[in-house]
């Protein structure tokens, strides 16, 4: 077409977010090359990603780029990329919870891993961070099921549930599941002062805090959230990163302001990620985890604004779309944790697939 060069591509949905899924070998080697070609896919930086196939949202801006697998334990490896908006750069700073659900599935269509009996189970190296975590993926006349009983909140209509279960990947980012070596700490926050906090680590490097912390309900859907207030999250966000010896600008630990609930949930929790900061409309899977698991911990911020559910019931976490079951369990050993169940349930399915087309002007040579 012209003088532009053709990338394959697949359109997915996971949960609240949508993602385009890539292949490691369509894309350059030379990271900054890549990169080049990932913006120009999404059609960034621009607010409407006008030229692109970004959808002009935290929640669908995102990439996923498989790969074959680089650890024995695993089937394939995943890399997930925020692609920014209005900014030329492309984040590898995290995993996405959501878009976690539509690899399982993904892998199973592309013949990446082979079906057997009604559940598929596809395990998934996350390169950010370094571990790998389960996906059990039901399976319909031997490929993955669309259709089923499963309510995500923030997602419309129902589908077939896809279990994930991220307890393998305590420490992934820092070596140990409180990285700090304190259920809390306090952080010196540049123009807010002092702000207890939790900095865990398992699914995605989050640090929690009470919304009162910055003159919040914690209730307040996004739009509620002025600039302001985003920018005290990453302020946050950036004095528990100078804890943990992190470099500047990351979009880790992810800050979550979090809140006793007045319903049935266990717990009210926002988070604010993205460059530049922006409110989630949702609630991000693996942050979900991490929440899920320092609410069983005593001690940290989580554990102090959560109503703890009867044995075997989920820590369910109220987001500004609803609400989010974790499965969780934990243990006492020795002087720290050991995590046993990290997991919940998403729905996913493939949207579109085709050509991206990408101008020659971005691809190197």
């Amino acid at each position: 077409m012209g003088r532009q060069v053709q990338i394959p591509f697949v359109l997915m949905r996971g949960g609240t977010s949508k993602a385009v899924f890539l292949r490691e070998h369509d894309l350059p080697d030379d990271p900054a090359a890549r990169d080049r070609v990932i913006l120009s896919v999404f059609g960034s930086p621009d607010p409407r990603q006008v030229d692109g196939l970004g959808g002009a949202d935290i929640l669908t801006s995102k990439l996923a780029i498989i790969g074959p697998p680089s650890r024995d334990d695993a089937d394939l490896d995943y890399t997930f990329a925020q692609v920014s908006i209005s900014e030329p750069l492309v984040s590898y700073d995290i995993n996405c919870g959501n878009i976690s659900a539509a690899v399982g599935t993904y892998a199973l269509e592309e013949g990446l891993v082979r079906p057997d009996g009604d559940i598929a189970t596809v395990r998934i190296h996350n390169t950010t961070t370094g571990s790998v975590f389960v996906a059990e993926v039901p399976l319909e006349g031997g490929e993955p099921a669309v259709e089923g009983d499963l309510t995500v909140d923030g997602v419309p209509g129902t589908g077939a549930p896809i279990l994930l279960d991220f307890a393998q990947t305590v420490g992934g980012a820092t070596g140990a599941l409180l990285p700090t070596g304190h259920p809390v700490d306090v952080l010196d926050v540049p123009g807010i002062g002092p702000v207890e906090a939790s900095v865990v680590d398992i699914g995605n490097l989050s640090v929690f805090f009470r919304a009162d912390a910055l003159g919040l309900r914690g209730s307040e859907a996004p739009a509620e959230l002025e600039p302001e207030t985003l920018r005290a999250f990453d302020a946050v966000k950036d004095a528990a990163a100078r804890l943990l010896g992190l470099p500047a600008g990351a979009l880790v630990p992810v800050p979550a302001a979090v809140s006793r609930a007045a319903g049935e949930e266990s717990l009210i929790a926002r988070v604010v990620g993205g460059r530049p900061p922006a409110a989630h409309k949702a609630y991000p899977g693996t942050v979900g985890v991490c929440t899920a698991v320092a609410a069983l911990i005593p001690g940290t911020t989580v554990f102090a604004v959560t109503a703890q559910p009867p044995p075997g019931e989920p820590i369910v976490i109220g987001h500004p779309s609803g609400v989010l079951p974790i499965w969780t369990r934990v243990r006492a050993e020795g002087e720290g944790w050991a995590v046993e169940q990290a997991a919940y349930a998403r729905t996913a399915r493939r949207l579109a697939e085709g050509q991206a087309y990408v101008r020659r002007s971005a691809w190197p040579g």
